[in-house]
């Protein structure tokens, strides 16, 4: 055989030995493929987890999808989370745990109608407001806490505008990145939002998780699923997102590209990926003392009970920032 004949042999043996290497990651999305998922899908389009030797596969999500129950079966290596999954699953005796928090703010809003006296959470003490069943367990206990906020001025959440639109009065939960296009084209003016997370609501939201013996046994592919996020996350943040577009898009069509960019806008503006830790410590990062922080809080309001060991649900060690991309 020719020399070069035998380099290109060899050169087809080391391609296909790379490929049966690259390690296999089901990565489950918390909810239908949105803008909000811009890095996973960013890292995936532009090869970033191939060049890591990870193959990705980002499953959709919906309100059907239970993560926790997927993971803990094996169906899916890591999925996205927030604070509260991997304390539940601990509270549960599921050994989990957060590697990463791609979201330092949680998008979670309260929306109320302009030129209704609503500047601040302060005004709405008092106030009846629309809450979904799983946020009254989640950040309503924040407000309850931190706020004064009671269970009397709960109201039925029907994932429907209708009820608040038909209604300069009502208030309602709702999310940053689509208050204003969303609810505002139905309004003459547009919506009052409270970004919760401005008032010290510290949940971390998009955070990456997976089994503790999954994560254990697979931490280099832990690291590197992270850090190639971080980086698609980069990109979306200051780069041309159009990769990550086009690949949600495609799983969701109905989202909608000028949906899209609003949210990319809102993402950007209100530093929900880099503002904070992540400014000094890279994207994706967590501290302990936020963990505590959260924690005491729901401890407190009765959502955890308060000798659960917070720190088993979550790691930094993949996140430090000798770890950035």
């Amino acid at each position: 055989m020719k020399l070069s004949s035998l380099c290109a042999a060899v050169a087809v043996l080391c391609a296909a030995g790379a490929v049966q290497a690259a390690e296999k990651v089901r990565f489950g999305l918390s909810w239908i493929a949105e803008a909000e998922h811009c890095g996973f899908f960013q890292a995936k389009a532009t090869g970033l987890y191939d060049q890591a030797g990870l193959d990705v596969e980002i499953v959709n999500g919906g309100p059907d999808r239970n993560l926790p129950l997927q993971i803990g079966a094996g169906d899916l290596q890591l999925a996205m989370g927030s604070s509260f999954t991997t304390l539940h699953m601990l509270k549960s005796g599921v050994p989990a745990v957060t590697v990463a928090a791609f979201f330092q703010k949680d998008p979670q809003t309260l929306v109320a109608h302009p030129d209704q006296g609503i500047k601040s959470l302060a005004d709405l003490k008092g106030k009846p407001i629309m809450v979904a069943r799983f946020s009254q367990q989640e950040y309503w206990q924040f407000l309850k806490r931190k706020f004064g906020f009671s269970d009397e001025q709960l109201r039925p959440y029907t994932y429907s505008a209708a009820p608040f639109l038909v209604n300069p009065l009502a208030v309602q939960q709702g999310y940053i990145t689509e208050d204003a296009m969303l609810l505002g084209k139905a309004m003459p003016k547009p919506p009052v939002s409270l970004l919760l997370a401005d008032y010290g609501y510290s949940n971390y939201s998009d955070t990456v998780f997976g089994l503790k013996s999954w994560l254990d046994a697979k931490p280099q592919a832990v690291q590197a699923f992270v850090d190639a996020t971080r980086a698609g996350w980069q990109q979306c943040i200051t780069g041309d997102y159009t990769p990550a577009m086009k690949a949600i898009l495609a799983m969701n069509p109905e989202h909608g590209e000028p949906l899209f960019h609003f949210k990319m806008k809102q993402i950007k503006e209100r530093g929900l990926v880099d503002s904070g830790d992540a400014r000094s410590r890279g994207i994706g990062t967590m501290t302990d003392a936020r963990w505590k922080e959260f924690f005491e809080v729901m401890a407190g309001s009765g959502v955890f009970p308060a000798d659960l060991d917070y720190r088993a649900a979550y790691t930094l060690k993949f996140v430090q920032p000798a770890a950035r991309p």
